[in-house]
């Protein structure tokens, strides 16, 4: 499968890969202990450029496209070997800030765009409640019209940089028309008042990025915080979904290629019976058909990724890229766990933070029964 990058992408490649080897893997133990990242490694990145990659230069990015995002964060899944690191960054760079430039006006990026691709604040992407999931339609959070903008009430919950989050692009009822209808785009300040983070959830892996339940009680929300039409939100919150799942393939990619170097490297050097386990055909054989399962998702990934930047319709690619990638990676992970033995079972290796990272991805951004909910569609089903 021939990648869609050029040179320059594959340049950054190689800059993420040395800044991901030098300042973020040393420290990655240390964060996911600590569940969460400093602020000072969003400063760092933007510094970098990594956070405004595909966002014109007029607002501090680097004039990028889509490529040089999806760059990034293959890099970063293969180097940096923590989901946790991944997720904090690319929830507020990927997730929170392109509806901003895609759907704000001029006032809006510069209030929140700007200071997001400089690293001076931080951006989440509230869509899912207690009690709406993948049923996005199933929101209960409403935004009530007022003569200056709107009072918001309810809650959301499994927000990444959801403790942390400077400004949260909120999707809320703002009319009582069932269903797709009367979803809107509010951002909500976190200084606020009525604005709450009531919780930091404990989770099984991405330990690393903080993870918050947020609550609102009569916030009052300027009109200026709009983001698009009023009632035109399940547009936007679509339009964002198939970057995101998009991006969660992209991830996948590059964390199964990072377990396939570790299993191959292991097996070379591990020595049983008197030669490496790598020369038993039950290994060989296993690790093969890990490389062919992470080709396969490379192939579906990078057919999705060429449809997207050419702006051509791919919501069924993508649905089949991220269906795929997302349950490949976590059989990669078991595998090259099993590979390891009790050393696979240890932190040591790094490969049981492997494990756990990769059972979000059936889950998250799109469950694997909605994926396939989306592809049966697609074919006329």
């Amino acid at each position: 499968m021939l990648p869609p990058f050029g040179a320059e992408h594959e340049e950054l490649r190689q800059t993420v890969a040395r800044f991901v080897a030098a300042e973020v893997a040393p420290h990655v133990d240390e964060w996911e202990r600590a569940e969460e990242v400093p602020r000072e490694l969003y400063r760092r990145c933007a510094e970098l450029g990594f956070l405004g990659l595909k966002f014109p230069e007029a607002y501090g990015g680097q004039g990028g496209d889509h490529l040089h995002d999806a760059v990034w964060v293959e890099e970063l899944a293969r180097s940096g070997g923590s989901g946790g690191v991944a997720a904090g960054l690319n929830a507020h760079a990927s997730i929170a800030l392109p509806p901003i430039f895609n759907f704000g006006d001029e006032d809006q990026r510069q209030r929140w765009l700007v200071p997001g691709i400089a690293g001076e604040k931080i951006g989440a992407l509230g869509i899912t409640e207690p009690g709406a999931g993948s049923d996005v339609a199933a929101i209960a959070t409403t935004a009530r019209k007022t003569a200056d903008g709107y009072v918001v009430n309810g809650a959301k919950t499994f927000i990444t940089n959801g403790v942390r989050a400077d400004f949260l692009v909120c999707a809320c009822k703002t009319s009582e028309a069932g269903g797709h209808g009367g979803i809107s785009f509010l951002v909500l300040e976190r200084e606020m008042p009525g604005y709450e983070v009531t919780r930091k959830l404990e989770k099984l892996g991405w330990q690393s990025s903080d993870t918050g339940e947020l609550s609102f009680t009569d916030v009052e929300v300027p009109a200026a915080n709009l983001l698009g039409e009023e009632n035109g939100g399940f547009k936007l919150i679509m339009a964002n979904f198939a970057w995101e799942r998009l991006l969660m393939a992209i991830g996948a990619v590059g964390a199964m290629q990072r377990l396939i170097e570790t299993a191959v490297a292991y097996a070379t050097d591990r020595k049983a019976f008197g030669c490496p386990i790598g020369k038993f055909q039950a290994i060989r054989h296993q690790i093969a058909e890990m490389a062919t399962k992470a080709e396969v998702s490379r192939a579906l990934t990078y057919d999705a990724l060429r449809l997207f930047q050419a702006g051509r319709p791919c919501i069924g690619e993508v649905s089949m890229a991220k269906l795929h990638s997302q349950r490949a990676v976590l059989e990669i992970a078991d595998q090259t766990l099993q590979i390891h033995g009790g050393y696979g079972y240890t932190r040591e290796y790094g490969i049981e933070r492997a494990v756990r990272d990769a059972r979000l991805g059936p889950i998250g951004g799109g469950t694997d029964e909605v994926m396939k909910e989306i592809i049966g569609k697609t074919m006329g089903l």
